[in-house]
């Protein structure tokens, strides 16, 4: 399991609805912050996967919403990857605000697919060996 925080992301207004708490659909957006993080603290980059012809999108989507987000909150994303990479990749979220509490947890899946064909395909080696030792036994 390989596990990463990413803090201090600041709540902004336009993150709001009228009464101040983060609109739902922008947790997707925190989601996606986390996860470009965490690849980029495993040594790769979503623009370098891209490059090699491999596209990452979205299979699945879920959110818990346990205590809302307000406005200039700070928050934590907590992103884990709970299993080995192979033709799709999970990460799992918790965010937490400025006082340690739970917020939301999540969780997305995403599919390695070869942009040119659109077809899925394997991991990018190098994810898969940066990734190797938080597997092993």
């Amino acid at each position: 399991m390989i596990t990463f925080d990413v803090t201090a992301i600041r709540v902004r207004y336009y993150d709001t609805d009228q009464m101040g708490i983060v609109y739902y659909g922008n947790y997707a957006r925190f989601y996606e912050i986390g996860r470009v993080e965490a690849l980029r603290n495993l040594g790769l980059s979503y623009k370098a996967i891209e490059e090699r012809g491999i596209s990452m999108p979205v299979y699945d989507l879920n959110s818990r919403f346990i205590r809302p987000a307000k406005y200039d909150d700070l928050l934590t994303i907590r992103i884990t990857i709970p299993q080995m990479p192979k033709t799709r990749i999970m990460f799992d979220y918790e965010i937490f605000n400025q006082e340690g509490q739970l917020l939301n947890t999540g969780q997305t899946t995403l599919v390695f697919v070869r942009t040119e064909t659109g077809c899925p395909c394997a991991a990018p080696t190098e994810l898969v060996e940066a990734a190797k030792p938080f597997f092993e036994q």
